[in-house]
């Protein structure tokens, strides 16, 4: 049985998505503050780590969750570098449906790396059995969130209007779907 700091999607030669781990909490806070300024813009978690402790206890938090299968969380490598993440940030089981996350970063953005991670990351879990149904929602004014999902299949199902705080204002939301059958 694999255990989840032993879980692994390979996705290249050069990319591997692992599991998140309390173990790589130094890199990840490092990456996160690293990106801090952007990633404030497109999620309202960035403004809240300060400590390596604070993203510790995320790590830790977001392990149990993936132990338990409500969420899944894993971090995108390229040549043993750590340049992202792409989660679950929900799944509901019954309907085989995941609720997709990313975030990349900066300096790597643009080379193919986050639609290369996305489309092992589908190909697993539909392998699997466990998701059919992959879900994306991003604000409208997110252009590059946007083409990922575009770019990787994905059909506009709607817009929901003032579906995310951000920033002190709400914002419109698209909903992108993908289904993939066995």
């Amino acid at each position: 049985m694999t255990t989840i700091a032993s879980e692994i999607i390979p996705v290249s030669d050069r990319i591997e998505l692992r599991a998140i781990d309390e173990r790589f909490t130094s890199e990840l806070h490092s990456l996160v503050i690293k990106n801090k300024s952007w990633l404030q813009t497109a999620f309202d978690w960035a403004q809240y780590v300060g400590t390596e402790e604070d993203t510790r206890r995320n790590a830790q938090s977001n392990q149990m969750l993936h132990q338990r299968g409500y969420a899944k969380m894993f971090l995108i490598y390229q040549d043993q570098a750590l340049k992202g993440v792409l989660s679950f940030n929900s799944i509901e089981p019954t309907n085989k449906t995941g609720y997709i996350g990313y975030w990349l970063d900066k300096g790597s953005q643009g080379q193919g790396i986050l639609s290369q991670s996305l489309q092992a990351f589908m190909r697993y879990y539909v392998g699997r059995g466990e998701i059919r149904r992959f879900v994306i929602k991003c604000r409208v004014a997110n252009s590059q969130s946007n083409s990922v999902a575009l770019r990787n299949g994905f059909v506009l199902e709607g817009c929901l209007k003032e579906a995310e705080y951000l920033n002190g204002d709400f914002h419109d939301v698209n909903s992108y779907a993908k289904i993939i059958r066995l």
